[in-house]
């Protein structure tokens, strides 16, 4: 089992996931979207592909780009289509 909690709050958690570069990446069924907002930041892995971002608001608090995916990985970063990494602060136990 893998949780991500900010601000107090499990953001995400599943027994599925899968493990890039240390970060877990969480199935986007896994994550509870109403903490997410979108963000226009981009930002481009050489092997993943082209990552976007959401912000955290958790009772009134923002997290600016703590969240990331990739919406059309390249062909090696295939297993994590659909999901969903943390990170600035976001607590992730597995």
């Amino acid at each position: 089992m893998a949780k991500a909690v900010w601000n107090g709050k499990v953001i995400a958690e599943s027994d599925a996931y899968e493990t890039v570069e240390g970060n877990v990446y969480f199935p986007e069924s896994a994550v509870k979207r109403e903490y997410l907002r979108s963000s226009s930041t981009t930002s481009t892995c050489p092997w993943k592909g082209l990552a976007r971002y959401y912000s955290l608001l958790v009772d009134g608090q923002e997290n600016q780009d703590a969240a990331w995916y990739y919406p059309d990985p390249k062909p090696a970063a295939r297993n994590i289509k659909n999901h969903i990494a943390f990170w600035r602060g976001v607590e992730v136990e597995k």
